[in-house]
This record gives C-alpha cells, sequence and structure tokens, in this order.
C-alpha cells in the first residue's frame, strides 16, 4: 500500500467517519485534515481534531504500517513532538508488540483506515495502478464526463505555464534581470529543439545580444560571431563563404574576447535530423530573426496580433542558407524560409512562456491571459502524444488543447499520479 494512497484517503476523508476510534479506543471526530506537507516533516500540518473530546491543533503523520513510525525514527525526532495522530493502513502493533511515543515519551494515538475504506475504492486504486497502458485510464475514460475531463486540461495546462515560466524566471535571473537577452536565450534554446537545445543554449551565453545587435547591419559578421563560437567553422576545406565567415570570425573573437568560449564541434547533433533542422541552418534562421527585428523582447511581449506575430517569425536566411543545409553543401531543391509551422512552434515554446513569466515579474495577470488567447488562436500540434489522446476521443483542436494533453500525458499519467488527476480521482471514486 503506497503512502500516497493514504494520503488521498485522508486529504478527501474518503472512508467511513462515523463512530470513529484510535487503535487505543478513544473517539475522534476530524474537524479539518489539514494540508499536504510538501517539505521536511510530518504529512499533514495544521490539522484540528477532537480526541477524547479534547481539541487538538497540529500535524499528521502516515504511515503504510504502525512500525514504521520506529522504523523512520520518529521517537527521537522532536521535529514530530507536535504530531497529533498517526494515521495508518494496518496497525501491526498486536505483532511487534512495541509503543509508538513521540520523542518527549507521550504515547501517539493512532487510527486504521484499512477497516474503514470500502474494499471496491481499493480495488478501483489498483486496476489503474496495474494497468499497462501509457495512459493507465485509457480502458475507462470513454465513461468520464467531458465536464471533469475539460477542467482536468485547464489544471494541467496552468501547471505547464507555471512550470515554464518558473524555467524562464531562473533565465532571467541570469542575465541580471535583462529580458532582452531573456528573450533571445530562449529563442535560441527554442531552436535547437531538444536535440540541440543544450548546445544552443550554451552559444547563447557566450555571445551576449548586446554584441550582437552592435553588428546587426552586417549579417556575415554576426554569422561569423555564431558559427564561429560554435566551432562549425574549424575545417580546412572551405568554400568562399566559409572562408569569409573564418576570416571575419578571428576580427569578432579577438574584439569580443570569444576564443575562450569556442565550442567543440562534436557536441552538436545530426543524426535523425531532417535537412530543415540541421544546426546551421536553425543557426542562420536564428541569425535573420535577431537582426531583422530591433527588439526581440517587444515582438513577443509586445505583439497581439497572432496572424502579425507568425508574419513577422517567418523569416528568410541570408542567400548562401537559402540553397545550402550545411557548409560546402549545396542543394537543387533549395532552402525555405522559416516556415509556418516553425514559427507556430516559436509562439508556443518562447512567447507564451516569456509572456507567463513577465506576468509573474511584474505582478500582471494580463499577460498570462494573452498567453492563452495566443494557445487558443493556433492549430493543434501533432505527434505521438497527441494522436494517442485523439484516439481516446479527447478532441484537440487548438495548441492550448494539446499543451495541456502533454503536459496532463507527461506529469501524471507517465508517473501514474492518477490520485493527483481529477480523471483518475473520479475514476476512484466511481463518480465519473
Amino acid at each position: 500500500m503506497p503512502e500516497i494512497f493514504l494520503y488521498f484517503i485522508w486529504q478527501h476523508q474518503y472512508f467511513t467517519r462515523n463512530n470513529l476510534l484510535t487503535t487505543d479506543g478513544e473517539p475522534v471526530q476530524v474537524l479539518h485534515p489539514g494540508f499536504r506537507n510538501y517539505n521536511a516533516g510530518p504529512d499533514f500540518i495544521n490539522a484540528r481534531l477532537l480526541i477524547n473530546e479534547v481539541e487538538w491543533v497540529g500535524t499528521v503523520e502516515m504511515h503504510t504500517r504502525t512500525s514504521d513510525w520506529l522504523v523512520h525514527g520518529h521517537q527521537h525526532d522532536r521535529a514530530y513532538d507536535n504530531v497529533i495522530l498517526h494515521v495508518v493502513w494496518q496497525d501491526d502493533r498486536s505483532t511487534n508488540g512495541r509503543r509508538v511515543d513521540r520523542a518527549n515519551g507521550t504515547p501517539l494515538p493512532t487510527l486504521e483506515l484499512q477497516p474503514l475504506t470500502d474494499s471496491s475504492f481499493l480495488d478501483r486504486y489498483q486496476v489503474l495502478g496495474d494497468s499497462q497502458e501509457p495512459i493507465p485510464c485509457a480502458g475507462q475514460f470513454r465513461n468520464v464526463a467531458p465536464l471533469r475531463i475539460t477542467s482536468m486540461l485547464d489544471k494541467a495546462m496552468l501547471q505547464r505555464l507555471e512550470r515554464k515560466a518558473g524555467g524562464v524566471q531562473q533565465l532571467a535571473e541570469q542575465t541580471g534581470g535583462d529580458w532582452e537577452e531573456t528573450a533571445y536565450r530562449l529563442l535560441a534554446i527554442n531552436m535547437g529543439f531538444k536535440i540541440n537545445a543544450d548546445p544552443m543554449a550554451q552559444l547563447s551565453r557566450a555571445v551576449p545580444l548586446k554584441a550582437i545587435l552592435k553588428h546587426r547591419d552586417v549579417l556575415v559578421q554576426v554569422e561569423a560571431m555564431l558559427f564561429g563560437t560554435a566551432g562549425l567553422l574549424e575545417t580546412d576545406e572551405a568554400d568562399d563563404y566559409m572562408k569569409t565567415l573564418q576570416r571575419e570570425y578571428r576580427f569578432m573573437a579577438s574584439k569580443y574576447a570569444l576564443a575562450d568560449k569556442q565550442m567543440a564541434t562534436h557536441i552538436w547533433k545530426w543524426g535523425r535530423l531532417r535537412p530543415a533542422n540541421f544546426p546551421t541552418l536553425r543557426l542562420a534562421q536564428l541569425t535573420r530573426l535577431i537582426t531583422h527585428h530591433a527588439s526581440l523582447f517587444s515582438l513577443f511581449v509586445g505583439t497581439r496580433d497572432i496572424g502579425t506575430l507568425l508574419k513577422a517569425l517567418q523569416v528568410s536566411p541570408t542567400n548562401y542558407w537559402q540553397s545550402h543545409y550545411r557548409f560546402g553543401k549545396q542543394t537543387e531543391k533549395g532552402v525555405s524560409a522559416l516556415g509556418l509551422n516553425s514559427a507556430e512552434n516559436i509562439v508556443i515554446n518562447t512567447v507564451v512562456p516569456l509572456l507567463a513569466a513577465y506576468a509573474h515579474h511584474r505582478g500582471e495577470p494580463a499577460y498570462i491571459d494573452r498567453a492563452i488567447d495566443l494557445l487558443e488562436q493556433l492549430p493543434a500540434e501533432k505527434n505521438r502524444l497527441t494522436e494517442g489522446w485523439d484516439t481516446l476521443g479527447l478532441g484537440i483542436h487548438t495548441a492550448f488543447d494539446s499543451q495541456a494533453a502533454i503536459e496532463l500525458y507527461n506529469e501524471f499519467c507517465s508517473v501514474k499520479k492518477c490520485l493527483s488527476c481529477q480523471i483518475g480521482a473520479a475514476l476512484l471514486k466511481g463518480n465519473k
């Protein structure tokens, strides 16, 4: 019996509460179960109980067995002296014969939940826990009320926004609160996609935005700074354009002390990537985006119209990169501009998290509303996860829906946090 199941039962009081008695026969009445403590110490804080007609306010500790109190050494820990009730699934004192006391020597009242809990409730929990499906409730999902599903998707989406905003806030702290630099670094990471996100992050730290903007009117110099620092100019077999970049990079590296920051070529990943996602082309597109707009931050945070924003993001790289995916390898098909799908990806993974983080920074929820509005105007993402939800009948129409569905799967389904999910909780209660 996992303790998280006990937390769920206690928090929602899903057990018979009439004529409650401790294991020593003292009457218990739960006035308030308390609040889940996610830090060190007892499991629930600020609980209010009547035990033997005396009101107690304090903490509640939970274990699978009574003896776990002793196993965990709480009898020697003064942090547990304010525990007013020990809630267990099974009272095993009859087998071990040892008293359970606080560190100050006072006896600890214990409540056993197993006899008070409907066995069908546990059966339903085990069905979810034993499921081998990627989505544990897949077999029951269509039976859940649509309103409950919508409510959970809203919760998942807000959690995703908060989590991503937290990452952006950390990035802003690293830049000393420079939101222009933050927007640039966030965009660079996003344009690396997952496979080259770390090298892109390292590159954006090595080449500051301020240095780039000083040369935004000379694209070849900006490309030289980025490609050179990325370690992608290290070859003896160079075409004329690469030779130009190498020459410019030597000057820029000296001017901005970039040589010591130069990255190893091998950290860039190429395998299993479509040419359109090669790091060379993505760097060329990043260069064009940075130099085309005087302020990325103003573009991302200040543009309200989704059409205007998407159009501003669909830029073409310099002439060389319109016929090359890699240095020295010309393509006959030609290379298109940064397309609509890529622009939508930037809005979802760069603009929206930036807005959410800036909302916290300024204390203005209106930026969160704008982020949500952008997601609701974009089409749903198509990937393995969203396709899996589609097969279960989950209507995914907008990017808000797809982002919520991705969060629901990653943060709840894949780690079987069914007890923290409104859908799973409804199935457990038999109230779909």
